[in-house]
């Protein structure tokens, strides 16, 4: 199972259980004004490349970054995610760059994509024992950075299309269909 995969898989096992969601799903808008100050337009590019590594391009489907989820990450995190889970969310932000520079000595934008992948790999076994032991907490930042990658991903219509099988109109309900190993799954 590559990774792709596996995010796919843990996305339909956590049952939806993300970050603002209810508050997407009840259409809370801050003022413009917050939005403006929340991120800046370097925080969307990295933003951007942190998705791109969770999803990076291959030969056959676009990147996290090519489906412009760094921009879907700033609006819900903006529109949908409480203040104190702003602040999670924004602090992580500064962690992952703290720790490149301290790790890499260079900025997350300067380093390789091997090297992403080893510091967010990193964060993300942090991240796991973090939800293992803290149930009652707040989530871990890169939880939620993770979560909104899949959301952003798979409801883009680049991620939709592209990643997913996509019927438009699907028709009548088929309740069995037969899966073959390799199949992409289908859109929703």
């Amino acid at each position: 199972m590559n990774r792709r995969e596996a995010m796919t898989t843990g996305a339909l096992l956590t049952g939806g259980a993300i970050v603002g969601l209810q508050a997407f799903l009840s259409g809370c808008k801050p003022t413009a004004a917050v939005a403006e100050e929340l991120f800046t337009p370097e925080d969307v590019a990295f933003l951007d490349e942190v998705s791109d590594t969770i999803y990076p391009a291959t030969g056959s489907t676009p990147g996290a970054k090519e489906a412009g989820v760094g921009e879907f990450m700033k609006t819900i995190v903006t529109d949908c995610y409480e203040e104190s889970d702003q602040g999670v969310f924004k602090a992580g932000m500064t962690d992952i760059r703290d720790r490149c520079k301290a790790g890499f000595g260079k900025s997350f934008m300067e380093i390789s994509p091997d090297q992403r992948l080893e510091l967010l790999t990193a964060i993300d076994g942090e991240a796991r024992a973090h939800s293992e032991s803290n149930t009652d907490g707040p989530e871990h930042y890169f939880n939620m950075m993770k979560q909104l990658t899949d959301w952003g991903y798979f409801t883009s219509q680049r991620g939709a299309t592209e990643a997913l099988r996509y019927v438009e109109i699907p028709g009548y309900y088929q309740g069995c269909i037969p899966y073959t190993e390799g199949e992409r799954a289908w859109a929703l």
